[in-house]
């Protein structure tokens, strides 16, 4: 699991981090100091885990560089991939609020630098910052939302509308700002995402991007008509 690295190795990334938080605009300039006094950060290696289901809810997380997944294991010893946070996004915040045990693990698909903030700090701003508050509402809002999506999603669509739904999904605005049009993912990372197989992925991909919606190159995607991938339909 994830741990805060040394205050010295993060003390040039901090101000970088809350600079570019949506949440971090809402803080006025002493709430914001208090939290880069707080916060830490740490490195996580591809397949590890940067937190694991059960375990005490310690950190709200920011993914500052890479990507991660959340998942769970069904009685039956299924893994479902529910939900992936790329980066620019913040997640735990429904644990924290709710004072109880993760009731997922969250795994690292590739290399990533998370942003971690106590939660002695994260119950500070809720209790101290009436636009904290709100940036959450929202926040929860739109997770909400996203999830119910790829839910009706994998119901109702095959597999070409799944792929396309799951990369919509990592260029929205409120859940990762500042995501540019042209994201660095891999077809394995994005059929997680999809549920469904690396090479199935691949196939949905490449037969969405003969629809004029995006461009699919080594290890990347750029989104060419963001609206009408967010309303494809298979």
């Amino acid at each position: 699991m994830v741990k805060p690295a040394s205050r010295r190795s993060f003390a040039a990334s901090v101000a970088s981090i809350t600079n570019g938080a949506v949440w971090a605009r809402h803080l006025t300039p002493e709430q914001l100091d208090r939290v880069r006094r707080d916060m830490g950060e740490g490195l996580v290696r591809s397949g590890d885990l940067v937190c694991r289901v059960n375990e005490p809810a310690d950190y709200w997380y920011g993914v500052c560089d890479g990507l991660v997944k959340m998942r769970m294991t069904t009685r039956e010893g299924i893994e479902v991939s529910f939900l992936v946070v790329s980066a620019g996004g913040w997640f735990g915040e429904g644990t924290l609020l709710k004072a109880e045990r993760r009731r997922y693990d969250i795994v690292a698909l590739r290399d990533s630098r998370i942003a971690l903030m106590p939660l002695s700090t994260f119950t500070w701003l809720v209790n101290n910052s009436v636009g904290f508050n709100q940036f959450l509402l929202h926040q929860l809002n739109e997770r909400l939302g996203q999830i119910l999506a790829l839910v009706a999603n994998g119901r109702a669509q095959n597999i070409d509308g799944r792929v396309a739904q799951a990369v919509a999904a990592l260029f929205h605005p409120h859940l990762y700002p500042g995501t540019s049009l042209t994201i660095r993912v891999s077809q394995e990372e994005l059929g997680h995402l999809a549920g469904v197989s690396r090479q199935r992925a691949n196939e949905a991909l490449h037969r969405v991007e003969k629809t004029g919606i995006i461009k699919v190159d080594y290890g990347k995607i750029t989104v060419l008509d963001i609206e009408r991938l967010r309303s494809f339909q298979s």
